[in-house]
């Protein structure tokens, strides 16, 4: 393969997993808008109980659509690296974090279920945690740029604990 193809199937693979990564975030978007919704049937969220520390919701896209464009990205790193086991690893690990991360607003938003959604939350640290391990033996940029996403998951799971706590008549 000469230069100019590897460069294009390199950006098509770049597409790919901006595309895959946008498809958790739509699925995930879908539920949390209609958790979320004013005028419509489902104000369940807005009528939670939530602590102080919530964010307005105004900071949830912006900070989901910066740590998307990071969870791409790094995904495509890894997959540009050499094969190896350790890569393969790798790779397992950010398909099941992408997983866990949109199965959680179907957990909370959609089903109304915070309990269940916080054991999501921390199964999903746990593998951001793993990943970041795993690419780190394969790059160390791929790593690093999940680490905004931990911190921000770990945020998020204190957040839904105490919504949880705070509310135990829909946990």
């Amino acid at each position: 393969m000469n230069t100019s193809e590897t460069k294009s199937r390199s950006l098509l693979a770049l597409a790919g997993f901006g595309l895959v990564t946008a498809g958790a975030a739509w699925y995930g978007a879908h539920y949390s808008r209609n958790g979320n919704r004013r005028n419509g049937k489902d104000s369940w969220y807005r009528e939670l109980d939530k602590p102080s520390f919530t964010p307005p919701d105004a900071v949830f896209p912006v900070v989901w659509t910066s740590l998307y464009a990071l969870i791409a990205w790094s995904g495509w790193r890894v997959w540009s690296a050499a094969p190896s086991r350790q890569r393969s690893a790798a790779l397992r690990l950010w398909i099941s974090q992408l997983a866990a991360n949109a199965k959680w607003s179907k957990l909370f938003f959609g089903q109304h279920r915070p309990t269940l959604a916080l054991a999501d939350v921390v199964a999903l640290e746990g593998m951001i945690m793993s990943y970041i391990s795993a690419a780190r033996k394969v790059d160390r940029a791929a790593a690093n740029a999940f680490i905004p996403y931990a911190a921000w998951v770990a945020f998020a799971t204190v957040l839904n604990a105490e919504i949880a706590r705070r509310n135990p008549q829909v946990a």
